[in-house]
């Protein structure tokens, strides 16, 4: 039988981590909380860039957990779905804009080919 890519959380993994490095944990939990808080933006707000920001890293525990956030924040099905728009077209242009990189080598390799 295949192993999953992505194992469902349990319990017994959470503790597990907690055990390897309780105080990184602590802290983590720590420094999570207090950026989801209610600030200059609202929690709602917090968790729609949080459901963007998991499509660019591609992170599945943080696509359901930020998903389930929003939702309990207030946002809408639509409100999450633009937010997901919102990340597909930064990452595609991030792609676009990285194609300088492409552009300058290609020239600086014609231009030594013909030196």
């Amino acid at each position: 039988m295949d192993t999953p890519m992505y194992p469902n959380p349990s319990s017994e993994l959470s503790q597990r981590r907690a055990e390897l490095a309780p105080q990184p944990l602590a802290a983590f939990k720590a420094f999570s909380k207090a950026v989801f808080a209610a600030g200059a933006l609202d929690a709602k707000t917090k968790q729609l860039i949080a459901v963007a920001v998991a499509h660019v890293t591609q992170c599945p525990y943080c696509i359901k957990g930020h998903t389930e956030g929003a939702m309990r924040a207030g946002a809408s099905d639509a409100e999450i779905m633009e937010a997901i728009w919102v990340a597909a077209e930064m990452r595609a242009g991030g792609a676009y804009a990285h194609s300088n990189l492409a552009l300058q080598t290609l020239k600086g390799l014609h231009e030594h080919a013909h030196a």
